[in-house]
């Protein structure tokens, strides 16, 4: 039975009769007729009277046309990155006559804790950051659809998963410090377990470890600029050699490394070459302006949304990672001569 559930969901009937959650959907939405075979048919209503499954409500609104509702669980309202991908998910969903919730996990701000305390709130489905995959839990979203963002593929809670190319970004930061003659980095890592940052590190491990001559010290920090100020001044005035570049896990924290730099002297990018990732505003208000990976947060929320509706329609949402792109700016110069 799902994680955190009591009673059985459609995940739990997707197992049990060995087929994806979108044939359970088509199958006890009477969709299934030139869709699935008879036999998968009567084996998923099989597995949903052995396990005593009952279609959500919203199911049931779905397909008398009445209200449809998509939850958006993200970290935290207060991100730039998030509310992005809220208006891309919002447009898609407003051409298909949906509304958007937003539910910050608990580490955010926002509305009550849970918003299925009415007896009147019905939800056709969610799309979650895997940055607030506990939260699914504390909302009892387990019997829903569910679209997963930035989350490992291969161990989704999702019936369908959508990520950013994460992977090319960090091969884009490491391949330009590459060239231009970096052999020392630090990694200001982003001390949250979640996929998406461990793909980051792994990547830029073994990126840079293809080099010869080449060093990677790692940092940790929570994503704040006052965090990564600490442990950027901390990891530059390590013993040995210093790092001549610094490629950090998000932009606030190379804003981090910007104010650690300057109480210790260094000049960015004489001394001191420092990267970001996500292209936040703030990526062009400091200076000099922020090297970083270009996130389309809203063509995230977009596809996230898309994929939803396939999911519902039990349909095969579309496949393939989003583009990202290194966008080179100041903050990025060969190191100086040793």
């Amino acid at each position: 039975m799902a994680r955190g559930s009591t009673r059985p969901t459609s995940r739990d009937v997707a197992r049990a009769a060995g087929v994806s959650q979108a044939a359970v959907s088509l199958v006890l939405g009477d969709k299934w007729r030139g869709r699935v075979s008879e036999a998968t048919a009567a084996r998923v209503r099989q597995a949903a009277q052995d396990l005593g499954y009952r279609p959500n409500l919203a199911a049931r609104n779905l397909r008398l046309g009445q209200a449809r509702t998509a939850l958006l669980v993200v970290p935290a309202l207060t991100n730039e990155f998030f509310a992005a991908v809220y208006e891309g998910a919002a447009r898609i969903a407003a051409k298909h006559g949906f509304g958007v919730v937003l539910y910050p996990s608990p580490e955010g701000i926002g509305p009550a804790p849970d918003p299925f305390a009415s007896a009147r709130a019905a939800l056709d489905g969610i799309i979650a950051s895997s940055m607030a995959s506990e939260a699914l839990t504390e909302i009892r979203g387990d019997d829903l659809p569910l679209v997963m963002l930035d989350s490992d593929p291969a161990d989704s809670l999702g019936a369908a998963t959508v990520n950013l190319d994460i992977t090319d970004g960090m091969h884009q930061i490491t391949d330009h410090l590459l060239t231009l003659g970096h052999r020392r980095y630090l990694h200001l890592a982003a001390d949250i377990d979640s996929w998406t940052f461990h793909v980051r590190a792994r990547e830029l491990a073994t990126r840079v470890g293809q080099a010869a001559d080449t060093e990677v010290r790692t940092a940790k920090t929570p994503i704040t600029i006052e965090g990564a100020l600490a442990a950027a001044e901390n990891a530059l005035n390590g013993p040995g050699p210093r790092p001549t570049a610094i490629v950090c896990d998000d932009d606030k924290l190379a804003v981090g490394a910007y104010k650690a730099a300057r109480r210790l002297g260094l000049r960015i990018p004489n001394d001191l070459s420092v990267t970001g990732f996500d292209d936040l505003a703030l990526a062009t208000a400091i200076e000099p302006e922020l090297t970083t990976v270009h996130l389309d947060a809203e063509l995230f929320g977009e596809r996230g949304m898309t994929a939803l509706l396939a999911v519902l329609e039990g349909e095969t949402p579309p496949e393939g990672n989003i583009p990202v792109e290194l966008v080179v700016r100041g903050s990025t110069a060969p190191p100086r001569p040793s």
